[in-house]
């Protein structure tokens, strides 16, 4: 039996939160806990891509998503800890920086402030939750379209590069079989 890394959610606690008691009937699937080239790359992306998107509830949507599109459930999780205490700080003021440099660059002089006014224009008009609207009003269209651009971007790079690093375990034994990612080898191992 395998050492199960402190930082990764375990399957029973998966099973216990509050939080996915909708999707708990979903966490029995065995699939969803193999670790194989597609799944660890899918939740890579899935992690990264929630981890970075949203300031809450990165968890929950993660491990939803990851079972949508059958990805490794609690990496999925483990990987929304990009954003950390440590890491919120520089990576907002990093999203908030491309953000304007997207929406001020070549011709687009002002771009930032007239998106700024009609979000604010829009949320007047339609009265949303009040407590997300002030959030939104506060963070801007920089820092929300530069979220966007790094949380795409992460889980682009973590797919890919899960995807190119990855090296299947070899059995030892006689006769070949199937590498972890489930492709046989036909009895030749490659080094």
């Amino acid at each position: 039996m395998s050492r199960h890394p402190r930082w990764l959610p375990t399957k029973e606690q998966l099973l216990n939160s509050r939080w996915l008691k909708p999707v708990a009937h979903h966490l029995h699937d065995e699939k969803l806990w193999h670790m194989n080239r597609q799944s660890v790359a899918r939740a890579a992306a899935i992690g990264l891509f929630f981890g970075l998107m949203l300031p809450f509830a990165q968890f929950l949507f993660a491990v939803v998503v990851a079972i949508v599109f059958r990805a490794h459930v609690a990496l999925s999780a483990a990987f929304t800890l990009i954003t950390n205490p440590f890491t919120f700080p520089p990576i907002y003021w990093l999203a908030h920086r491309i953000g304007t440099w997207v929406l001020n660059h070549a011709g687009n002089g002002g771009a930032a402030e007239r998106a700024q006014r009609q979000v604010e224009q829009l949320g007047e008009r339609l009265g949303w939750f009040d407590a997300t609207w002030q959030w939104l009003q506060s963070a801007g269209a920089p820092l929300l379209l530069g979220l966007g651009i790094l949380a795409c971007t992460a889980a682009v790079l973590g797919y890919t590069l899960v995807w190119l690093l990855w090296r299947p375990r070899h059995r030892h034994g006689a006769g070949g079989g199937a590498d972890s990612s489930g492709h046989s080898d036909g009895g030749h191992s490659r080094h």
